[in-house]
């Protein structure tokens, strides 16, 4: 998946680290854009009007990135593989003609998915967080009860840790942020984080986030540093830490707390950074 991962268990099955890496192998060849016959290589591939089937797998993290989406309104957008291209952020041939807001045109239908013809998909804002939800499910059915799954800073925590602790997590921060760390204990619960930093390219000595507002086909601007949110759910969480950060500081806030979500706002400002929290987060904490 282009990033590392890492699992502290207790008591788990022997073959622990098979199950999660047999996971991974199937996160990747369903929603991989660097895999050329991935399940999504495929459909963006194909001519509009077809009908492809899919697996159990990618019907799950695409209807569930239709549902952000239309709940945000178009701020998470799944269809902006073309644009990502453009800005140096994809694997590159992604059909020219695809335009953000497609997303509205696709169907999902009885375990078949519908090419209009206009719509590139790009999941990697929330196939990261499914992975960890399936390979905890995949330690669950195992028998594991008590461990930490970690995929490229996405985390799940069931349990507690042998010494009777929780699975204590500190949210990452944006290099320089200097902030208090902010430590949450994670038992059944995930913490998916959206950061401008994380990916980035320079083009006339500026530097332009990963995060691409689909109003616009550009780059965020700069304002929002960082996003976590923590969830039942690591997909839906690192879905809704996207849709925050392209919404930005005040309409990202609003939406957080309209939907009752647990989330850390890392605002640039000033040459500095101001830390906000929602209620239901600052509730968590107590």
């Amino acid at each position: 998946m282009g990033t590392g991962w890492s699992l502290a268990i207790a008591a788990g099955p022997a073959d622990a680290r098979a199950r999660v890496e047999t996971v991974l192998a199937q996160v990747i060849a369903e929603s991989s854009l660097w895999e050329a016959e991935s399940e999504i290589s495929r459909f963006n591939r194909a001519p509009a009007g077809v009908s492809l089937p899919v697996s159990p797998g990618f019907a799950e993290v695409v209807g569930a990135a239709l549902a952000i989406a239309e709940a945000s309104n178009g701020a998470f957008d799944p269809g902006l593989a073309a644009i990502a291209d453009s800005w140096g952020f994809g694997p590159g041939g992604a059909r020219e003609n695809a335009e953000p807001g497609e997303w509205r045109a696709m169907k999902l239908e009885n375990g078949r998915l519908i090419q209009p013809g206009t719509i590139a998909l790009d999941l990697n804002a929330i196939a990261k967080g499914q992975a960890v939800d399936r390979a905890a499910a995949a330690l669950r059915e195992a028998g594991a009860a008590h461990f930490l799954m970690e995929i490229g800073g996405e985390y799940r925590g069931e349990g507690v840790k042998p010494d009777g602790q929780p699975w204590w997590v500190e949210i990452e921060q944006p290099p320089g942020a200097a902030l208090p760390p902010l430590r949450v204990a994670l038992s059944g619960l995930s913490i998916a984080t959206s950061g401008d930093y994380r990916r980035a390219v320079m083009r006339g000595g500026k530097r332009f986030s990963h995060s691409i507002d689909p109003t616009t086909g550009q780059p965020i601007a700069e304002g929002v540093a960082s996003v976590a949110v923590l969830g039942r759910s690591c997909m839906i969480a690192d879905a809704e830490a996207t849709a925050i950060t392209v919404l930005g500081a005040a309409q990202g806030y609003d939406w957080a707390v309209s939907r009752g979500l647990a989330a850390q706002i890392l605002l640039r400002e000033g040459g500095g950074f101001r830390e906000v929290l929602t209620p239901a987060l600052a509730g968590m904490l107590g």
